[in-house]
């Protein structure tokens, strides 16, 4: 015999609280927002599935949302056999909101965002996924642990690796423009 499902108001807060988040990173993932979208309610639809997922404290439960979709997003690429793209439309729009209307200072910016793009999509996976979760998702460390299941001395160690190859790249190319 099932056990009754959640309440319906319970159901939705949980929905309203996290949705926006996950769809953020899933729209990152996927660069698409109908695919996005389809995903989001796949894991809202486990998280109400699983029923214990309302039961759980805040902490415990972003993690949890953000390793069903993280395992999703696996899902969908192992299904199509594509590569993941970073979408550059919302990114775009949004540097352009926050900088002061001079095209010259809009173009500089587009440019430094291009060159990180490239720099980080030469980053090994795991360290970009962890940068991802950080400043992307703005998660901690002990909750991007819990979602690639690792140790959390081992995400900070990814994540201080991929920070300083990132900070040598950008001295090596600093060093050969002086000369």
């Amino acid at each position: 015999m099932q056990q009754p499902g959640p309440v319906p108001e319970q159901s939705m807060d949980l929905y309203e609280r996290h949705a926006p988040a996950v769809l953020a990173y899933l729209l990152r993932q996927l660069g698409s927002r109908e695919d996005a979208e389809d995903i989001l309610l796949e894991v809202f639809t486990i998280v109400l599935e699983k029923g214990s997922a309302l039961r759980q404290d805040e902490r415990s439960l972003r993690p949890l949302i953000m390793a069903i979709a993280r395992n999703k997003v696996v899902d969908h690429y192992r299904r199509s056999r594509r590569f993941p793209q970073v979408s550059l439309v919302g990114v775009e729009e949004r540097i352009y909101e926050r900088e002061e209307r001079e095209p010259e200072q809009a173009t500089l910016r587009q440019e430094e965002y291009q060159q990180l793009q490239r720099h980080v999509r030469n980053l090994p996976e795991m360290q970009r996924e962890v940068l991802q979760l950080r400043f992307g998702e703005d998660m901690r460390c002990a909750e991007i642990a819990q979602v690639v299941s690792k140790s959390e001395s081992a995400v900070r160690a990814l994540l201080y690796r991929a920070l300083k190859l990132l900070r040598s790249v950008y001295d090596d190319e600093r060093a050969e423009r002086s000369f």
